[in-house]
């Protein structure tokens, strides 16, 4: 008879998760020192909720009291296309071409949860996708999904880091992975020579103040700082670069998650049309996308900054 572990992670598969691990909910030590050191140092910037109940963030049995295991999934969202590098348009992060990914991810995993409750009637969970107090990439580390490369981003051996994490904390006790993924970076260094603002300050350690991702999308300054404007490359809303130069994106493959794909003029937005959005024009055009992140005041602050430094060059 096929157990429990056995079935959810077989349904997993079929819903359309392309990796699928367990981890034991228990206290991340390792991982908690390192984020309290990291905030330590102020390298969250203005993203002050996660100062918050730091305590949350490294033990899940106090986001959720029933957990037991953590089931965790990872979903391929890489597309082929690629940006228009033009003087009037924009780049857009590749994560945030298609639908919003936690409408997507939260869809599965509420499907997958319902599954385990349709065989196990005492089965309760709690669904996180990025935004609950959970450390995704930790997580995904423990259930031998992959490992966190020197950019920060967890990488894959089958899909390089163009994965979007998501969980399920549970209450009941399934059979966890025994092995973790080593670290494959080795002596490579190519994210780290490759970021145009020196964010990547040493290896795994992101200085996110520095980072363009950061601040097109969480800073809320009216005006961007000129030594990020000095280096966008390009970039209207998030930045690709770490992950453009890793080795192990050549095994990048095409997600069969159509959501993904590319909505009419998000990879490479017209700076103009950006800046001549009306709040109703926004609201219809970013509904259920990721990039309504920035809000229309930052998207169109990116896009001023981004045409300034162009006519600069």
């Amino acid at each position: 008879m096929k157990s429990l572990t056995h079935k959810i992670k077989q349904k997993a598969l079929e819903i359309g998760f392309h990796k699928i691990g367990i981890a034991r909910a228990e206290l991340l030590v390792q991982e908690g020192n390192h984020l309290k050191e990291w905030l330590a140092k102020n390298f969250h910037g203005e993203m002050r909720w996660l100062e918050r109940e730091p305590e949350k963030r490294t033990d899940p049995r106090l986001v959720f009291p029933e957990a037991k295991s953590i089931i965790v999934v990872a979903l391929n969202y890489y597309t082929p296309h690629e940006h228009e590098e033009t003087e009037e348009e924009g780049k857009v992060s590749r994560y945030a071409w298609g639908d919003d990914y936690h409408d997507v991810l939260k869809e599965k995993l509420r499907e997958l949860l319902s599954f385990i409750k349709s065989i196990d009637e005492t089965a309760e969970g709690k669904i996180c996708v990025d935004t609950a107090p959970v450390m995704d990439k930790a997580w995904a580390v423990r259930a031998g999904l992959g490992w966190i490369g020197k950019h920060s981003n967890l990488i894959t051996k089958e899909y390089g880091s163009w994965v979007f994490l998501g969980e399920i904390l549970l209450n009941k006790e399934l059979e966890c992975e025994t092995e973790t993924i080593e670290d494959h970076c080795g002596t490579c260094r190519k994210c780290l020579d490759a970021c145009p603002t020196n964010a990547i300050v040493a290896p795994y350690l992101i200085d996110s103040k520095a980072c363009l991702s950061y601040a097109t999308i969480e800073l809320r300054d009216a005006e961007l700082p000129e030594e990020i404007t000095e280096n966008l490359n390009g970039w209207l809303y998030g930045c690709d670069i770490c992950q453009d130069v890793c080795p192990w994106n050549r095994f990048q493959k095409p997600t069969e998650e159509t959501r993904f794909e590319p909505r009419a003029g998000n990879i490479s937005p017209d700076l103009d049309t950006i800046l001549s959005l009306s709040t109703e024009d926004y609201v219809e055009k970013f509904r259920r996308s990721a990039m309504k992140r920035t809000k229309l005041h930052g998207l169109k602050r990116n896009a001023a900054a981004l045409k300034k430094r162009k006519r600069e060059i």
